[in-house]
């Protein structure tokens, strides 16, 4: 076992949450927390991928793994997660579910868009308010949410995702901060585009884009070091390359990126 597995064990097990487990950042994230020997709560709508998945990470790591069979996009989700992990000593949480969109503001459809905005804010608010309770009594704790580098302004043609995305990035900003203190790790991952399966429901044709593995490896090296991660080479260079520009010229920047990349 590495010096990054050994971490992660002695850290943050000896069982993690993650959301948005049956594909891409997910999927990957559960993958390198197995090969740390945590025992994984994998949380997700595909039961059948789930179930798989499951006995593959069992059998292969010898690890405990609890399905919990969700849509996040449901009011309700947050309790039934809570009621289904109060039994287990949960030290991280990964919350890596959520989807975009991509086009004109104009021709979006609003059930979808509040879709996003339950799933992106609403769930991982409710879920990272509730880990937050528990890891503050442990005194220890992880807490992992998925930003983008789309959040660090305006993005036409991806408004609504960006904001979403904006939201999820204050909030683990300010919380890296206020939970230090007791023991509690929390960062924010900003990958740019990723090969994750998120493209094709977003309806966006990607150029050069990072895996997931990538995304997930180069957070949770930085997870407990830093408040952002950029993971990745991609993420890094369009991120620092507009950050001399006003903020304006970035929003107009980013809006000629993503409507080259929407497929309508």
């Amino acid at each position: 076992m590495g010096n990054l597995q050994k971490r992660l064990k002695t850290r943050y097990g000896p069982w993690a949450v993650v959301t948005g487990a049956s594909s891409g950042i997910g999927r990957e994230m559960a993958l390198r927390l197995a090969q740390s020997e945590l025992n994984l709560v994998l949380v997700a709508r595909r039961q059948t991928i789930l179930k798989q998945m499951a006995q593959d990470l069992s059998d292969r790591y010898g690890i405990e793994v609890r399905l919990v069979i969700q849509d996040l996009s449901v009011e309700t989700s947050m309790e039934i997660l809570a009621a289904q992990t109060h039994d287990l000593d949960v030290g991280l949480l990964v919350a890596a579910a959520g989807f975009g969109t991509s086009g004109a503001f104009l021709n979006a459809q609003l059930k979808q868009e509040m879709e996003m905005l339950n799933v992106n804010c609403r769930s991982l608010l409710g879920l990272t308010w509730h880990f937050s309770q528990r890891f503050a009594k442990q005194r220890r704790g992880g807490i992992v949410l998925m930003s983008s580098i789309v959040g660090f302004q305006g993005t036409p043609f991806a408004a609504h995702y960006a904001a979403t995305k904006a939201y999820v990035q204050t909030l683990a900003e300010a919380l890296y901060v206020e939970l230090a203190p007791i023991g509690v790790d929390v960062i924010a991952s900003a990958p740019g585009p990723t090969n994750s399966g998120f493209s094709d429901r977003a309806g966006m044709k990607m150029g050069k884009a990072l895996s997931a593995g990538e995304v997930a490896e180069g957070t949770l090296k930085a997870l407990g070091r830093k408040s952002t991660v950029l993971p990745g080479f991609l993420s890094k260079l369009l991120t620092y390359s507009l950050v001399p520009l006003p903020r304006w010229a970035r929003v107009r920047i980013m809006g000629g990126v993503m409507k080259s990349m929407t497929k309508q």
